[in-house]
């Protein structure tokens, strides 16, 4: 079973919606319907919500770790769960639902490959779900799987439902995301999340769980451009591995073969693949997200933020870029300041050249005559920076087509760029 476990597929997910739609609620009962909590972590939880004075088991105890989220009884910052079932292992990103958390959702997001959107039955789509949707669909997730939870405050009603499904189905149409399902559920009662219950018989598709499970992501990964950011040279110089020099770092795009020839990124140079070594031993072909460590035949001056790429498809060397920066400091954006950029593993400086435009997210309009940007605030923004970095776009590569900027001063991350 153990090794069955390491080889078992994994998907991250987020979940977003409005405050108060039930997504801590949501997780909960994913984890205890699947069986994926422990007896005391079920009895502390027991405990809090008779100590509150609720007649039932308040699951969403189970993600809102904080204090200040359980007195207030609401999610704040990004809350991480873990959980497996025999088909698959998660990552859950459970983010908040409040407009000045959108930095957080950002950042729970930006991993996912999947984003679970809530909508209130009893009030259909609002201001958070256009917001949630936009976001998911900027970060270029693959798939959105929306619930309309709270059914059984409807009367599990198929026509409230039904009107729902029509008015997403319209907003949707807008998204880049192509991958969309809708499922309704009552996460309080159980129905539709990991078992069908018995009152929505009308409802012929699959289970959250079930979705989840089953959902198709290998595809998702770009398995055509090889990128390869070195991030560390190891040099053991010891009598077993003398002259042994590898490259190590994760695959961030393609396919690599032993055998295969590559290119060096500035530099030019290229070589062949000597061999493929990971932590339990050499093998063939490695590809992306894999970690390893690799040697080539030739010996190449190369160092941490230099990408190990094919002869002919490489990125692009770009010193001027237009980024959508989703701003995370609560100092605002300074127009014509300096600040330090991260790309892969490379290192650099750039300076803010021009602010473009300013994401209205509620209604996705462009605003161009505000150019404050603060926190939580998504805007288009050219950036120059000192020295070229070897980028894709982030539609065709999210690894290589995204950059952190940080504050110099404090080495506070105060944005995150997906470059266009």
């Amino acid at each position: 079973m153990e090794d069955n476990y390491l080889t078992m597929d994994l998907l991250r997910f987020t979940t977003a919606g409005s405050v108060d739609d039930g997504k801590s609620t949501l997780i909960g009962r994913l984890l205890y319907d699947s069986k994926s909590i422990f007896e005391d972590q079920m009895e502390a939880i027991e405990k809090a919500s008779k100590q509150k004075g609720e007649e039932n088991v308040n699951l969403a105890l189970l993600t809102d770790g904080l204090r200040a989220e359980r007195e207030q009884g609401i999610t704040i910052d990004v809350a991480y769960r873990y959980f497996a079932t025999p088909k698959r292992k998660f990552i859950i990103a459970d983010t908040p639902g409040h407009i000045e958390y959108t930095r957080n959702m950002v950042t729970g997001a930006s991993t996912a490959n999947l984003a679970i959107i809530l909508v209130d039955a009893r009030n259909g789509i609002v201001e958070q779900t256009r917001r949630h949707s936009f976001i998911a669909s900027l970060l270029g997730i693959d798939h959105i799987v929306y619930c309309v939870n709270k059914m059984d405050l409807v009367n599990y009603s198929q026509q409230t439902f039904s009107s729902i499904k029509e008015e997403l189905k319209t907003f949707s149409s807008k998204l880049r995301t192509k991958d969309i399902s809708f499922i309704p559920i009552s996460a309080l009662k159980g129905d539709n999340v990991v078992n069908r219950g018995k009152n929505m018989e009308w409802y012929e598709g699959s289970t959250l769980l079930h979705t989840l499970e089953n959902i198709h992501i290998a595809s998702d990964r770009n398995l055509i451009d090889c990128r390869f950011p070195v991030q560390y040279v190891i040099r053991p110089q010891n009598d077993k591995f003398h002259d042994y020099r590898g490259y190590a770092g994760r695959i961030e795009g393609g396919v690599f073969k032993k055998g295969d020839q590559v290119m060096v990124l500035p530099s030019g140079f290229s070589s062949k693949i000597k061999s493929i070594d990971t932590f339990n031993g050499e093998i063939e072909e490695a590809y992306s997200p894999m970690s390893v460590a690799l040697t080539l035949e030739d010996d190449i001056d190369i160092s941490r933020g230099d990408m190990i790429v094919r002869k002919n498809n490489s990125p692009s060397p770009e010193q001027n870029i237009d980024v959508m920066l989703c701003w995370l400091s609560t100092t605002p954006l300074q127009p014509g300041g300096k600040y330090a950029i991260k790309h892969t593993s490379k290192d650099a400086r750039c300076m803010i050249k021009n602010i473009l435009y300013k994401v209205d997210i509620n209604t996705l309009h462009r605003i161009e005559e505000d150019k404050k940007i603060e926190a939580n605030d998504i805007a288009r923004v050219s950036l120059r920076i000192t020295q070229p970095l070897f980028i894709d776009s982030y539609s065709s590569n999210k690894a290589t087509g995204s950059i952190i900027i940080i504050d110099e001063a404090t080495n506070n991350t105060v944005g995150a760029g997906m470059i266009i």
